[in-house]
């Protein structure tokens, strides 16, 4: 074969004397919209290809959607493309389909908008949050620091929206005498600016100064807004020819822009070096500058021969292309065709070969890594659930009466204990992340938590508060139930299994519950939890010596409310516990306060709904009721039984959920219902009260007259 081969080469390169072919490579383009500025880059683009042999363009707009930009690349995969240069619609939308062209083995460059993921080969583009700032710094020059704001942001959820609002955000900050009246959501079109504009409900009629995230908005922005002479505009893109950003600065329709390069030769030769493999950098920042009246005029000057240029390019290409048609018609070229397909044939089995090979390699080394982490995060697990059973009983030893009334002889061993645990704490965790992160990369740093606690609203006191601790080592449980016993009511379970089955039984209103045990693991127990609609609205905290990141997305994944990683502060659990029951309790108040003014009655109407389209769970159970209202033998045991219930299991959800029964949330529903139709149909009383599913007319207004102090007549 290495003979074939050298012969193969010898011809080729005879050939090459003669005549010579480049390889052709398949680049696609994928912008998230069509623009103006878009059609800009694109034709830089193409100008790119003039000065670099075998360069095969494929553009494709998504038109801000994200399932067609996500079907386009998925596409581009399947027609075979050398690399992706990608523009995302938004931050995290089309991220999962870019991930797919990267990890198969494809190129990808993100150049103007960024993506979540780190699935890049290199990016592209101008810094959006700095160019955010400057023109923040601009505005505030502008306005001497002193005056009124507003922002126009672009689409939701793409990267440069979201990074030029905080860079003009923090610009602003350090002038307290300038106000940002209002941030509007627009879309980078001219009509969302106007649009939000006429939608805003607050004063708008004596703003200084508009920033618009691009000059389009800006420009809507001066069209819609009451008293326009008054403002002043600027955006950011300073686009070239007429109607366009810096034509608006010479007009004086706009005070200034900000230039956003496209720069689509410098993306396309970034290209090229990485498919020739040549080096390149993995950040590329594209540098912008501040267009003013004063440079305006210039810079179209400079549009205009730069365009007479490009036209003179496109016309030599064509040239170009001519000639080189007639020469692919040569018969050199032919047989190097025909050579060329045989070396790559010869090269693709040496290829293959190698990829066989390497993949072998790659497969055993990723074997042996995954055996290596599942031993230290074992090894984590028994070091950790000891010293969370010396650390934490120490520290509380050491605030009882009977140490603070101890010699100092006494104190003085128990903090020389202390402080030995907690430098054999810190050791261990050393040695584990360093060993662990050495393996895989990790380096991410775990969250801190804040361990200040949210009083809870009363229920009595904390004592009426259930919770649930499920964890296969009776030491941890016995540990976590000294440090909870005194607030709440405690029950155990030694492991998944036990405790899914205890949920179900006495529905908790909180469970804290280990990752690493037998028969059921905390991951799989916490995901049933939350899958089960008995007790799926309770919190769950996770306990674990798995401190790694991305075993914490694993377990926020599975639906874990918390995660709080082993040894712990006894303080940080509390505070985690009494933050998310206080949050469950808010809940409740939204339900079980009512007043009697028509106002506030409104208001409370208001409130219910929102909460109910929250959460699935009472969406569901008010659909049901809404539909069936009409039924006066409408029971507790026909609601359960349609959201899969029984009796006990529904009415512990809805009081858990709303402070209320069942029996009592219907009546509330019906007489909501009640006092709607009264107020717009001309239907009697006595027909509203049948249609809302009471039997009794006299009972109905009793009810109405309670719980919303006033008859239905007085309506």
């Amino acid at each position: 074969m290495h003979k074939v081969l050298f012969c193969a080469i010898l011809f080729i390169t005879f050939l090459s004397a003669c005549t010579k072919q480049e390889k052709t490579y398949k680049i696609a383009v994928s912008q998230c919209s069509q623009d103006i500025w878009r059609d800009k880059l694109n034709t830089e683009l193409k100008i790119g290809t003039y000065f670099q042999d075998g360069i095969e363009l494929q553009f494709a707009s998504a038109d801000d959607s994200d399932e067609k930009q996500i079907e386009q690349i998925r596409q581009f995969i399947a027609d075979s493309i050398d690399l992706l240069i990608v523009a995302p619609n938004q931050v995290s939308t089309v991220s999962p389909a870019i991930d797919e062209v990267f990890d198969y083995g494809i190129p990808v460059i993100v150049f103007d908008r960024k993506t979540n993921s780190e699935k890049f080969t290199a990016i592209i583009g101008a810094d959006n949050h700095e160019m955010g700032r400057l023109m923040g710094e601009y505005i505030a020059t502008r306005l001497k620091g002193q005056g009124r704001v507003l922002e126009i942001k672009g689409l939701k959820g793409s990267s440069p929206a979201i990074e030029r609002h905080e860079g003009f955000v923090k610009a602003l900050s350090a002038y307290p005498s300038i106000t940002l009246v209002a941030s509007l959501q627009g879309d980078w079109t001219e009509e969302s600016a106007i649009k939000a504009i006429k939608e805003y409900k607050g004063d708008l009629t004596n703003i200084d100064f508009v920033f618009g995230q691009n000059d389009r908005m800006a420009v809507g922005a001066s069209k819609a807004l009451p008293n326009p002479t008054r403002a002043k505009y600027c955006g950011i893109d300073a686009l070239p020819g007429e109607g366009n950003g810096i034509a608006c600065v010479r007009d004086s329709i706009l005070d200034a822009s900000y230039i956003y390069p496209t720069r689509g030769d410098e993306v396309l030769q970034l290209a090229v070096n990485i498919l020739e493999g040549k080096p390149y950098k993995k950040e590329n920042p594209l540098m912008g500058a501040l267009v003013t009246r004063d440079n305006a005029n210039v810079l179209l000057m400079q549009f205009e021969e730069m365009k007479r240029q490009g036209e003179y390019l496109d016309q030599l290409h064509s040239r170009a292309d001519n000639y080189l048609h007639q020469l692919g018609n040569q018969r050199a070229i032919t047989w190097l065709a025909l050579c060329l397909v045989f070396l790559l044939l010869v090269l693709f089995v040496v290829i293959y070969r190698y990829q066989l090979q390497k993949a072998r390699i790659v497969d055993e080394r990723n074997k042996m890594e995954r055996e290596q982490l599942d031993f230290y995060t074992q090894v984590s697990h028994e070091l950790r659930t000891p010293l969370t059973l010396i650390e934490g009983p120490l520290n509380q030893l050491a605030t009882t009466n009977d140490i603070q009334k101890a010699s100092t002889e006494a104190t003085g061993l128990l903090a020389i204990v202390q402080r030995n645990t907690h430098q054999l704490s810190e050791i261990i965790n050393k040695m584990l992340d360093m060993q662990v992160k050495g393996k895989v990369g990790d380096n991410q740093t775990i969250e801190k938590m804040d361990v200040a606690s949210a009083p809870l609203p009363d229920k009595g006191s904390h004592m009426d508060y259930t919770v649930l601790i499920v964890d296969d080592n009776a030491d941890v449980r016995a540990y976590l139930r000294s440090i909870l016993q005194d607030q709440y009511q405690i029950n155990e379970a030694a492991d998944g299994q036990q405790g899914l089955a205890l949920a179900n039984e006495i529905v908790p209103d909180l469970i804290v519950s280990d990752v690493m045990m037998p028969i059921m693991n905390g991951l799989e127990f916490c995901h049933r939890v939350k899958d089960n609609t008995a007790t799926s609205h309770i919190p769950v905290i996770l306990l674990t010596a798995r401190a790694m990141s991305h075993h914490q997305i694993e377990g926020y994944e599975s639906g874990a409310d918390a995660y709080i990683t082993k040894p712990f502060s006894a303080d940080l659990l509390q505070a985690r516990i009494s933050n998310l029951l206080a949050s469950r309790i808010k809940l409740k108040a939204l339900f079980t306060a009512t007043t009697n003014t028509e106002e506030s009655n409104s208001q409370n109407e208001k409130t219910n709904e929102q909460v109910v389209k929250e959460d699935a769970f009472l969406k569901k159970f008010h659909t049901f009721i809404d539909n069936n209202m009409t039924d006066s033998d409408l029971s507790v045991e026909t609601i359960g039984a349609e959201l899969g219930l029984s009796r006990v299991q529904l009415y512990r959800k809805i009081k858990a959920l709303t402070g209320l029964s069942p029996v009592e949330l219907l009546r509330k529903a019906r007489l909501l219902k009640a006092k709607e139709l009264i107020k717009g149909t001309d239907k009697t009383i006595a027909e509203v009260a049948y249609e809302v599913g009471f039997t009794a007319p006299s009972y109905f207004t009793k009810c109405f007259k309670e719980e919303f102090g006033i008859s239905p007549s007085d309506l």
